[in-house]
């Protein structure tokens, strides 16, 4: 076990998340792992309550290390990015504010990072057989994207698109990321980590996670343009990735 891990920062942007932000906070608290855990809130300018509903959970829940944040430049990488300059532990994942994603999930998210496997693990929303599958154009361009990205950036992380992506923050610390949508996630971060690992002779690593999709009526807000925007971003970043560990 590596000692020198004390902390888990979890990374919540939330936009127009008023329905289940305050679940999801209860769940990220109850969420048993060996680390401490900093919750970030990153309101990405909502327009509804979020801010407010997430502020007052903050107040009621002193006995836990919560913090909420606003991000007025639309986007989920905006907020990440923000999320990240503000997190003081030592391991980061990214948790999305709705309830598609179950937190107590982070110790098997966490499990080969104490281990010293590896330094970057990311859940497979296709891990298990009982997860409810999203709707069909959002399968297909996950899998796509997944396809990709594998070609790409030599590693095929089985599920490229989804949200839980655990690392060590001391790969992304002063690194100056640019996007501000969803192609962050996953266009930006992936091939930066998989070179980031490669000279320290590590990949990273997959993990079966539970997932309940949502759909787009149900608030869900990636789009098919989101898609085709992120075809282009990993070209784009997947050279920019080399260029950055060629320095």
């Amino acid at each position: 076990m590596h000692h020198h891990f004390r902390k888990l920062s979890v990374l919540i942007p939330a936009y127009n998340e008023q329905e289940t932000i305050i679940e999801l906070l209860d769940k990220v608290k109850r969420a048993d792992i060996p680390l401490e855990k900093e919750i970030l809130v990153i309101d990405n300018h909502s327009k509804d309550e979020t801010h407010n509903l997430a502020a007052g959970w903050i107040t009621a829940n002193r006995d836990v290390s919560a913090r909420l944040l606003v991000e007025k430049t639309p986007g989920k990488g905006a907020a990440v990015r923000t999320g990240l300059k503000a997190a003081k532990g030592e391991v980061v994942v990214i948790q999305d504010a709705d309830l598609e994603y179950d937190p107590a999930d982070y110790s098997a998210l966490l499990r080969p990072i104490l281990e010293g496997t590896t330094m970057a693990v990311y859940g497979n929303r296709l891990g298990f057989k009982d997860n409810g599958s999203a709707h069909f154009s959002f399968y297909a361009g996950g899998r796509a994207m997944t396809m990709i990205g594998a070609v790409l950036f030599g590693q095929n992380v089985r599920d490229i698109n989804t949200c839980y992506k655990m690392w060590v923050a001391e790969l992304t610390r002063g690194i100056d990321f640019q996007e501000n949508g969803f192609a962050f996630d996953f266009a930006e971060i992936t091939p930066y980590l998989i070179q980031s690992l490669k000279k320290r002779k590590m990949e990273i690593l997959t993990v079966p996670i539970h997932y309940t999709p949502r759909t787009i009526a149900q608030g869900k807000k990636v789009r098919w343009k989101d898609g085709a925007y992120g075809v282009w971003a990993m070209l784009k970043y997947r050279i920019e990735s080399l260029r950055f560990h060629e320095r």
